[in-house]
């Protein structure tokens, strides 16, 4: 078989061909407003979970994405969704309907997804309408926006149930469904409510599941919605926490506080950093003990109010606090049930509008958390989470004052650094001298100085009644 000759009369190599193209959101074939919107964002290329599934979205396919958090995945299916709402808005101007319900586990990531589907939309005028069905309005006021029919919702799976339950909600017209960090919608405690969801949605809705991890949780909402999905397992060109240095240091519990001041004091660690703790007392502990050494910081728990949780992460975006707290305490001291029992909460029959705390922990995962004293449960949101979905921006150290009790939730909190692919952040975990969790991280080498102070920590360590 005769070669074909370049340029140069050369021939060339059998198997050359046409290199394959790199892909940019110009050739997926956007509208020239999302485009516009993109570059606004500075977005430059798509990531690898945006060139692979938004065509697969776009030709119609139910699509199942794992990819690790921070690359994009809300960009990957709200683009090809918009995409679609403006097409059919050019074939028919005056044509109102619900197209797209978006279901995530928290309040905070609703939020979160709100803003970016303004953000995408900010040059389509009045052709993109969305409503916060988690929003804090009163239902005259939620049944209005929903009797408007905007073009996408986005809802916890118990508001989108209760509102559907009303008759408020219609999804007769739905075509596109989300389920967003759907390795936690279960974990929430809204296994009813997405059973109730399946039957109330209509058949050939196209289903989009993104996910951090592949569970069996994402494999029963695969079972209830999908049909013969396409399954992404996407890895970038480097390892899931590439480019993230992690350390662990083992430590007595009365001295994690200690270590705490002189990793700020010393400037062992510079930029952002988010200090998750096992519960809101000792959000609220060590924030007292950072002040009284002028370190400024700001507490993240569920017991402040949706608003004001939504302000925290504002603020620390906008660069106001470099240090935020969070109380993860759903993770770390929360009960563990066991599979298929109820919790007291449950069995007290609640309008469904909140969540039950996180369940379903294996054996093996579990990491005993420090000694302290369980908090009186108080009013506080069930579907509060922060180390899941939340684009915390340019995060350099995530410090694990308490461990979490299971790897997915090691993933997730590790998740809140290195996003978008930067490199050159840190993940820092304090353990118990005696803690047996396997933790596959490098022993963190103390600088001098900070030996020193960890040797006289007995006598040197300043206590909160201090004034």
């Amino acid at each position: 078989m005769k070669r074909k000759l370049d340029e140069n009369n050369v021939p060339t190599p059998e198997n050359s061909g046409p290199k394959a193209l790199e892909k940019t959101f110009e050739t997926l074939h956007l509208d020239p407003r999302l485009l516009q919107a993109l570059t606004k964002q500075k977005f430059t290329k798509p990531t690898l979970v945006q060139a692979e599934a938004i065509p697969l979205v776009l030709s119609g396919k139910d699509v199942l994405a794992r990819a690790k958090t921070g690359s994009g995945k809300t960009a990957a299916y709200l683009l090809p969704i918009l995409q679609s709402i403006l097409q059919k808005k050019i074939a028919n101007p005056t044509q109102k309907s619900i197209s797209a319900l978006i279901l995530v586990p928290t309040r905070e990531l609703a939020e979160q997804v709100q803003n970016a589907v303004v953000s995408f939309s900010s040059f389509c005028g009045k052709d993109i309408r969305s409503a916060n069905l988690t929003q804090k309005v009163s239902d005259a006021v939620q049944r209005a926006i929903l009797a408007d029919l905007p073009d996408i919702i986005i809802s916890t799976p118990a508001r989108a149930i209760i509102n559907t339950n009303s008759s408020s909600l219609s999804l007769n017209d739905l075509t596109h469904l989300v389920i967003d960090e759907a390795d936690l919608v279960l974990s929430y405690g809204y296994e009813q409510d997405m059973q109730n969801l399946a039957k109330a949605i209509p058949r050939g809705v196209q289903t989009l599941l993104m996910s951090a991890t592949l569970t069996s949780e994402v494999d029963a909402l695969k079972g209830l919605f999908c049909r013969s999905p396409v399954i992404l397992k996407l890895e970038e060109a480097e390892d899931e926490g590439a480019g993230i240095a992690q350390f662990a240091v083992k430590c007595a519990e009365d001295e994690k506080f200690l270590l705490t001041y002189v990793i700020f004091k010393l400037q062992l660690v510079k930029g952002k950093c988010i200090i998750f703790v096992g519960d809101i007392d000792r959000s609220y502990r060590l924030k007292l003990f950072l002040e009284q050494f002028g370190i400024k910081s700001c507490v993240l728990n569920s017991e402040l109010p949706v608003n004001s949780r939504i302000h925290v992460v504002q603020e620390f975006n906008k660069g106001v606090y470099d240090i935020i707290i969070a109380a993860d305490d759903q993770e770390v001291i929360g009960e563990i049930p066991k599979k298929g029992s109820k919790t007291p909460e449950q069995s007290n029959g609640e309008n469904g509008d909140e969540p039950e705390e996180e369940k379903g922990f294996s054996d093996e995962d579990e990491v005993e958390p420090p000694p302290s004293k369980k908090r009186k449960k108080s009013t506080k949101e069930k579907d509060y989470g922060i180390s899941r979905g939340i684009d915390f921006q340019d995060v350099a150290c995530v410090l694990n004052f308490d461990l979490p009790t299971t790897a997915k939730s090691y993933t997730h909190r590790i998740g809140r650094t290195g996003r978008a692919g930067k490199t050159g952040m840190l993940y820092l975990s304090l353990c118990l001298q005696n803690c047996t969790a396997d933790i596959s991280l490098q022993v963190f080498q103390l600088p001098k100085t900070m030996r020193q102070f960890s040797r006289k920590s007995s006598s040197a360590r300043p206590s909160l009644d201090e004034k």
